[in-house]
């Protein structure tokens, strides 16, 4: 996993997993193990083609996440995220924090408000984030079940930098400036590179399934 992506990919899934597993009981949900499609150049889902044209994505009508590994290269090259592991692992545990909000019935929100700075979407993909944010904050301690060592080592600064630096590489507004010269917070989907920031760091920082609750925020921004 320290060498190969695609093998950093399966274990971030094996984590991300684990640690669901065993927090949901406490909220007094179970977790439905969900599998990762690692494919190369292009590959068809029920949601439609999955490509590096799309990016990684949870498809709801399969229950699979979607990964090409060469989309982390996209992101470092064209958005200028950083190659640190933790910026690949994010990615990782955003989609499977809508595969989390899948199994919780809230994934549906987003598509009833799909544009805008506020809109169901960004929070729904802001929520995600938190999400990620939250396994991050546990991912050390989470040991593998067949051999008991936690599959990550502790976290560092830096670390965490790398997150954050995915984190803002695909916010709305970043893209926006690459693509198309100009902002134009109307037709978000996502949430500025602050704004998923912030949620990354609120999951984070407090470790806590409750704090990612981005509906009852007056502001997501």
């Amino acid at each position: 996993a320290n060498a190969d992506v695609q093998c950093r990919v399966i274990g971030t899934v094996n984590s991300v997993q684990a640690f669901w597993e065993q927090e949901l009981p406490r909220y007094g949900q179970r977790w439905q193990p969900t599998q990762t499609v690692l494919y190369q150049g292009a590959t068809q889902s029920a949601c439609g083609t999955a490509s590096n044209q799309v990016g990684p994505f949870y498809c709801p009508l399969d229950t699979l996440v979607y990964i090409d590994a060469g989309f982390f290269e996209i992101l470092e090259q064209q958005f200028g995220s950083s190659t640190g592991p933790l910026a690949q692992e994010y990615v990782v545990a955003h989609e499977y924090g809508h595969a989390l909000q899948d199994q919780l019935g809230l994934l549906g929100r987003a598509q009833q408000d799909p544009q805008g700075p506020e809109s169901g979407s960004v929070r729904t993909e802001l929520m995600a984030d938190c999400l990620g944010g939250v396994w991050a904050h546990h991912a050390s301690t989470v040991p593998d079940p067949d051999t008991g060592v936690p599959f990550l080592q502790e976290l560092t600064d830096q670390d965490v930098e790398d997150a954050l630096s995915a984190a803002a590489s695909v916010g709305d507004d970043r893209i926006q400036e690459k693509t198309q010269g100009r902002v134009t917070p109307e037709s978000w989907t996502h949430g500025s590179a602050a704004a998923r920031q912030t949620w990354f760091l609120t999951g984070y920082r407090s470790g806590d399934l409750n704090q990612c609750d981005t509906f009852a925020a007056a502001t997501v921004g």
